[in-house]
């Protein structure tokens, strides 16, 4: 299957996420994105150093919040492989793989619980299968 058809598919077309993208493990390049979901060079960079935990890298997002397609999210949950961020009502789910990072982005209308399960097992499928 294509990068491109995991944003559109499993991503997207699950339902739970209404944008996502692919972007590689160190923050350079962009696998596969939906339509006018554009992550810039520099968030890519700053998403890689938060879930490569980089140093000073969590705090920073602890304090800052994430810059995800120009929009601030709030940092509310960061763990080994994950990253969650919170607008008002809408959110932001990164996972993180061994060769790519997952970005989910879900609307209002979305349950986050769901939103989040739908990216972290698509993360999990990936690691499985050795990205």
């Amino acid at each position: 299957m294509s990068w491109q058809a995991y944003v559109d598919s499993s991503l997207v077309g699950s339902g739970h996420i209404d944008k996502a993208a692919i972007i590689s493990v160190a923050g350079d390049s962009v696998w596969a994105t939906s339509s006018g979901f554009t992550i810039k060079p520099e968030e890519m960079k700053t998403i890689a150093n938060i879930v490569t935990q980089s140093a000073g890298a969590v705090e920073k997002a602890q304090a800052d919040g994430i810059y995800v397609a120009g929009e601030r999210y709030v940092a509310f949950r960061i763990e080994d492989r994950s990253v969650y961020g919170r607008q008002g009502r809408t959110g932001i789910v990164i996972v993180k793989t061994k060769q790519a990072i997952i970005v989910g982005h879900y609307g209002e209308a979305h349950i986050a619980g769901n939103s989040t399960q739908t990216v972290e097992a698509l993360a999990d499928y990936l690691i499985k299968a050795g990205y």
